[in-house]
């Protein structure tokens, strides 16, 4: 269920580097704190950032208690970023803020590890994408639990939000020497640090990695022995000899599931001297059909089957097993998640002899998602679990244990009541975001994964949860008629047979499935436009894999549809906020921008020559304005209209502009100098790159149309890749709402 919405690879920065593993410079890495929310450089402005509250909405691939100190916690995500659990507040602390937009394939975190001797001590391997594309991977080191990082940057690619994320902890501390590490790659092998991670180097291993494999999938201490899983076949598990190599563990399973030989996670009992690992026929998240769970006591050498339940895919029952841990508190306690199991919905089971007998801890539970709505799925009731491939116990308290999901993290202190325990982590991809002039709403937003949302306050997940009626999955469409702000729509990859678009009458409050569809919309929904009076929609049409098709209109709330031949297939279609009879749309394929003064029924083509080639190219329109257009073209730089689209020049002094919004005008008193409009012109928000105000690309606004600039963001507050949806607030001047990709939704005000 985690769609990310990752960057134009084309577009993206890719740091060269060989394919083996060698050192780089160390960097100084400062993560966000508290007080480090100020950027004091000329040309910025500070301000308070925090992160509007849903609660989790992505893939949580990794939980880890530290085994010596009370109360301490972290979790790894796929796309989102690591965090820190801070027990006296009971919420998640993030630690990856700072990654920057140049590094924005760091905020994937691959594994995380602790050493046990040095309490304060953390290590993260981070790298979203092992693909061509991609840039190499990192590993960052903290010597306090975070809060400050040293970075060395690796010449290998990680794969955080690819297959296997869910699989086990492939960094780790070495058991018998606090200064040398272990790092598993997918496709490069064993990496070694023997400085506590400030150089890396090719370590001898006895698998061969492949290109498109698993590599090894995790490493774990048991005692004074690392074990480690290998995903691509052959032999499924190592561990370390007594001469520091590596060997094939003796008399390992190879029969049934296990011999599927993908082992995904491991947990050791020091009590019991046992060694669990879990197996599945596929690396998941998704596809896996079939698994077990064994246990080997590493003093006989002795392998038993202790799997709890047996897949069973010919009666629809098949599944993998994700997640194992044990209770350091009790000898022969260990839990163990099933994985991909739809049909009877995931568990976690417990066992108190050592997987002799299992409880299911489903089957008992008492749900309550009351702080996290959205977890109902737009029905009456959240489900259990899915997705499950990170558990922990507490090493401090046998009945806290927690799991994470495809959305959540779920945890309880009895065994029987389960809650979200995901306050401050927020992993969301952000596509729409609109803040609605009047009523109820304070920000309304489209989402992967978890459609749209009304928002009636910013620190409590969204009373509604998800839009229902229909139900969608990632929004493709958010749009609000701007001189009938009541009117909204929104459109989404749906559930089934349900529709794709939906109208609001109410400010998103509730809402009406189109009566009717295009055929096309079900496979290949995209953006609509409303008309400023709520009388006519556009809806574009795009298949995930680029391909477009013909746009159409609707004048009857969606009732019935007309193809509109003259609009670019494909495009954005953007409404006048003042002129009910026009529509805009920027041609990316050829670099210009087609009007419609007729209500959306034909468009002519106007400016041409502008840029071309990026599907991510955007028109926003000025509110309170008929025909003030702003493009941001990437790279290509910011450009303005003031004639409807006929004509666009530059805006002088900007390099780069990835999205663009607009909020309530600077008050008299506190406006740059200006005549006329300009004076009262709205304040207009980007994330792009101005370099009298900042070298980098950053969150800018201005005051004067464009004139200049202000830095809003600062080096603690980037959240990687910032490119898709900004916005200002029209009731609050200098408030600022971002959309990331995988660090939700943030907003902030001046200080």
């Amino acid at each position: 269920m985690r769609v990310s919405s990752a960057p134009t690879p084309s577009r993206r920065t890719v740091l060269a580097g060989a394919a083996v593993a060698a050192a780089a410079a160390a960097l100084p890495v400062a993560a966000p704190a508290a007080a480090a929310n100020r950027h004091k450089a000329e040309g910025a402005q500070a301000h308070l950032w925090r992160t509007a509250a849903i609660g989790g909405t992505g893939f949580v691939t990794g939980l880890l208690f530290h085994p010596t100190v009370r109360g301490l916690a972290y979790a790894r995500t796929d796309i989102g970023g690591a965090y820190r659990w801070d027990d006296r507040q009971a919420r998640w602390i993030p630690l990856t803020d700072q990654v920057g937009w140049d590094d924005w394939n760091l905020l994937g975190v691959e594994a995380l590890a602790v050493d046990p001797a040095h309490p304060d001590r953390l290590y993260l391997a981070l790298g979203t994408y092992a693909q061509s594309w991609a840039g190499p991977g990192a590993v960052l080191r903290s010597e306090d639990r975070g809060t400050t990082w040293v970075r060395t940057d690796l010449t290998v690619r990680l794969g955080a939000n690819e297959d296997g994320r869910g699989a086990g902890e492939r960094l780790l501390v070495d058991p018998r020497d606090s200064e040398q590490l272990w790092l598993g790659t997918r496709h490069d092998g064993l990496l070694r640090s023997t400085d506590r991670g400030a150089t890396w180097a090719a370590a001898d291993f006895p698998a061969t990695p492949s290109a498109t494999g698993q590599g090894i999938t995790f490493l774990v201490a048991a005692g004074r022995t690392v074990y480690a899983g290998w995903g691509d076949g052959g032999t499924p598990l190592y561990r370390t000899n007594a001469s520091g190599g590596w060997e094939a563990v003796p008399g390992q399973p190879s029969g049934g599931a296990a011999a599927s030989r993908v082992p995904i996670r491991a947990a050791y009992d020091s009590k019991a001297h046992a060694l669990y690992v879990t197996y599945a026929d596929a690396p998941g998240p998704n596809g896996q059909s079939d698994g077990s769970v064994h246990r080997l006591d590493t003093v006989t050498g002795s392998w038993t089957d202790v799997t709890p339940v047996a897949p069973d895919s010919g009666s629809g029952d098949g599944f993998g097993y994700g997640g194992v841990a044990v209770d350091a508190r009790r000898a022969g306690t260990v839990v163990v998640t099933t994985n991909n199991r739809w049909s009877q919905i995931d568990t976690v089971f417990r066992s108190t002899d050592g997987g002799a007998t299992w409880t299911s801890l489903k089957d008992t539970a008492v749900l309550d998602v009351s702080e996290t709505p959205y977890l109902r799925w737009g029905g009456d009731s959240a489900k259990f679990g899915w997705w499950i491939q990170a558990v922990a116990v507490d090493p401090y308290d046998s009945r806290h244990i927690v799991f994470g999901t495809g959305a959540t993290v779920f945890g309880t202190r009895d065994l029987v009541h389960w809650a979200p325990q995901i306050r401050g982590l927020e992993e969301s991809a952000v596509k729409f975001l609109i803040a609605p002039p009047t009523g109820g709403a304070r920000l309304l937003s489209g989402l992967g994964d978890i459609g749209v949302m009304y928002h009636e306050s910013l620190t409590a997940s969204p009373s509604r949860g998800m839009a229902s009626n229909p139900v969608f999955g990632t929004a493709t469409g958010l749009a609000l008629a701007a001189l009938k702000p009541s009117y909204v729509v929104r459109t989404g990859w749906p559930s089934g047979s349900a529709a794709a678009g939906a109208y609001s009458n109410d400010g998103g409050s509730s809402w009406q499935p189109f009566a009717a569809q295009p055929d096309i919309a079900a496979s290949a929904p995209g953006p609509v436009a409303v008309a400023a009076d709520g009388a006519t929609l556009l809806w574009s049409f795009i298949h995930w894999d680029g391909t477009k098709y013909p746009a159409h209109r609707s004048t009857d709330n969606g009732a019935t549809w007309t193809e509109v031949t003259t609009f670019p297939k494909g495009g954005t279609p953007v409404a006048d906020p003042l002129d009910p009879t026009r529509f805009y749309v920027y041609d990316t394929d050829t670099g210009a921008v087609f009007r419609s003064t007729d209500s959306g029924a034909t468009f002519t083509r106007g400016a041409s020559h502008l840029p071309s080639g990026d599907v991510q190219f955007k028109i926003a329109a000025a509110p309170g304005r008929s025909g003030d257009l702003w493009l941001s073209a990437k790279d290509n730089g910011l450009f303005r209209s003031t004639d409807g689209g006929m004509t666009f020049t530059s805006v002088p002094g900007c390099q780069a502009s990835h999205t663009l919004g607009f909020g309530a005008a600077a008050p008299a008193a506190g406006r740059h100098s200006g005549r006329g409009a300009r004076a009262c012109y709205p304040a207009v928000f980007q994330t792009g790159r101005v370099s009298a105000t900042f070298d980098g690309v950053a969150v800018l606004r201005s005051d004067d149309a464009g004139v200049t600039w202000v830095r809003i963001n600062d080096d603690s507050h980037q959240w990687g890749w910032t490119g898709e949806v900004i916005t200002g607030d029209p009731r609050v001047h200098g408030r600022v709402y971002l959309g990331t990709n995988g660090r939700g939704i943030q907003y902030a005000d001046p200080e």
